[in-house]
């Protein structure tokens, strides 16, 4: 391969890898979320859905999160350990396991990263926003979404098929939990008759070939971010140094920045009070 080949490989390549995020607005990665998180108001709600099928393999993607407060809210932060990277807050975690007194074990709770699972899918009531993801909690009860996926392919086979899969009604209601807070559980998922993924066999092959994945949409926060999380500071965005900084809670973003001037990497303000919650969390919320 010659250096002009090379290089024009390299640029499409890099193309390629970006084109999921890069020049995407806040309104439209929104969208790309989907969530089972009942509006206020409404108890009850059935949504249909389409699981895409995966290019190789299970299209169910294992990843780790820490679920933790950061600037007052409740979020969801990639674990990067599991590339075998440094991860401050599972350093945290450690520390306070190996410190001999027992209300740190209990503390340590919050620090430990949870496994989540991953599906790219396609919304049926919103078939014009693409392909979007689904994360949900693994259940250490067995009770989760995952433990109700399952049997559908055991008793139906290949869901995800393009010609024979098959939609899924995700039956949603609200619960309350032993602190009164209210949540949302799926109480039932049905599969509907084995049908195209669509009629068009064009769409059909754009949505199931569309590059985007799911580390485009869940962020993945820098070492310099965790640290802060782990260390009680609140990381800040400035857009004068072009990196994260340090400020005391309820401080505005400092260097005038606002939310559409955070790097194209940092996930959009949204905060889901109910997804991935059960009963038997061990969080503090």
């Amino acid at each position: 391969m010659s250096t002009l080949e090379a290089v024009l490989a390299q640029y499409e390549k890099n193309k390629q890898a970006t084109s999921g995020t890069v020049g995407m607005s806040q309104e439209d990665r929104m969208k790309k979320y989907f969530t089972t998180v009942l509006p206020k108001g409404i108890r009850s709600q059935e949504k249909r859905i389409r699981i895409l099928p995966a290019k190789d393999g299970s299209p169910f993607v294992e990843v780790f999160f820490h679920e933790i407060q950061v600037n007052g809210d409740w979020v969801k932060l990639y674990d990067p350990k599991q590339e075998g990277k440094r991860s401050p807050l599972d350093e945290v975690r450690e520390g306070l396991m190996t410190s001999g007194v027992e209300s740190d074990k209990v503390l340590a709770r919050q620090y430990r990263s949870r496994k989540f699972f991953i599906v790219k899918l396609i919304d049926r009531d919103n078939e014009q926003d693409g392909v979007k993801f689904w994360r949900f909690k693994y259940n250490t009860k067995s009770e989760g979404v995952y433990d109700k996926l399952i049997p559908l392919f055991r008793n139906k086979g290949d869901i995800t098929d393009p010609l024979k899969g098959r939609d899924l009604i995700l039956n949603l209601n609200l619960s309350k939990a032993g602190n009164g807070r209210d949540y949302t559980t799926i109480t039932q998922i049905i599969p509907e008759d084995p049908s195209p993924l669509h009629e068009d066999k064009s769409v059909a092959d754009s949505w199931i070939n569309d590059p985007l994945i799911w580390s485009d949409v869940y962020s993945k926060k820098p070492e310099e971010y965790l640290e802060m999380v782990a260390t009680d500071q609140n990381p800040k965005w400035d857009s004068v140094t072009g990196k994260w900084v340090s400020t005391s809670s309820g401080e505005e973003k400092i260097g005038g920045s606002n939310k559409t001037e955070q790097p194209q990497t940092q996930e959009p303000d949204y905060v889901d009070p109910q997804e991935g919650f059960t009963e038997d969390d061990e969080l503090p919320f």
